[in-house]
């Protein structure tokens, strides 16, 4: 670890992708073996055997032994978690406790800070897809967003993360759900777009479509990330109406089930392109609204 950072034991609560990653990055930053906790028995102990740490009986023995305490369950389950917790609190404990959620703040976790914690919501801005070996070493570099329950927990969640190799980035507890619903619109339906291209790539007998798709998708989202809306291209930028509508027609006939998905992208890339060039209305518009 670097900066110096260290305490005396890291606690994980969770056996998912992201708490084995947790665990595995985290580890040398605990002087002593981390320890971790699982509802289920079986997740716990191949989570615990895969990142060499102990499996604590519950979460009292986890909260009484550990310093730093990272909750890495589902959004819906972290207010429980904190509640469960704070159930265990002993007097005179000041352990620093956060959750990886992206969606919440760390006002969830004010029963534990109403104790005498330090608690911070540290969401790593990445996608886990399984192997925490991989994703314990993506988290260098990676941006964190981080909402601490006040000044003191915002800095050492933000000396955690630098820890971690990670860039840290403060949002406010009001703006979570905000910045969460950005990042969860753009990674999620980036997915599920290319899904539906690729059934329609097939409906046009081609078998292998992400192979298609892969160089083109690529180039538009670096693209993208480096020039912003300006790396628009295709035929809604050019206005060519012939083309638009041919597509529809194509869609219909063929693969009708991304009529629907593509109306709805194409209608807002026409909404951003007349609210930045000033001239309503495109002229893609009157096919894609099907008047």
């Amino acid at each position: 670890m670097s900066n110096g950072l260290s305490c005396n034991r890291l606690g994980v609560i969770g056996t998912g992708r992201v708490a084995r990653a947790m665990l595995l990055a985290l580890a040398s930053f605990s002087r002593t073996t981390p320890m971790l906790f699982g509802r289920s028995f079986e997740n716990a102990r191949n989570a615990a055997l895969e990142g060499h740490a102990d499996m604590a009986a519950d979460l009292g023995e986890l909260l009484h032994q550990c310093d730093v305490i990272a909750i890495a369950v589902s959004d819906d389950a972290v207010a429980d978690i904190a509640t469960d917790l704070a159930g265990h609190y002993r007097p005179g404990q000041q352990p620093f406790i956060f959750h990886v959620s992206g969606r919440s703040g760390a006002a969830v976790l004010r029963p534990l800070e109403n104790l005498g914690a330090l608690t911070a919501a540290i969401h790593p801005v990445m996608a886990f897809t399984g192997d925490p070996q991989v994703e314990a070493e993506r988290m260098k570099g990676s941006p964190f967003g981080v909402t601490g329950s006040g000044p003191a927990a915002s800095a050492f969640a933000a000396r955690l993360v630098e820890a971690l190799g990670g860039a840290p980035f403060m949002i406010e507890e009001i703006l979570r759900p905000l910045y969460h619903g950005a990042l969860s619109h753009a990674a999620n339906h980036l997915v599920t777009l290319l899904a539906g291209a690729a059934d329609t790539l097939r409906a046009a007998g081609i078998d292998t479509p992400y192979q298609v798709l892969a160089p083109l998708a690529r180039a538009s989202l670096e693209n993208s990330l480096e020039l912003g809306f300006s790396a628009l291209s295709g035929p809604l930028l050019r206005g060519d109406e012939a083309t638009v509508r041919n597509h529809l027609t194509a869609f219909g006939d063929h693969h009708p089930a991304i009529l629907p998905a593509y109306r709805a992208m194409a209608l807002a890339t026409v909404d951003r392109l007349e609210d930045e060039s000033g001239a309503r209305p495109h002229p893609c518009r009157r096919d894609l609204e099907g008047q």
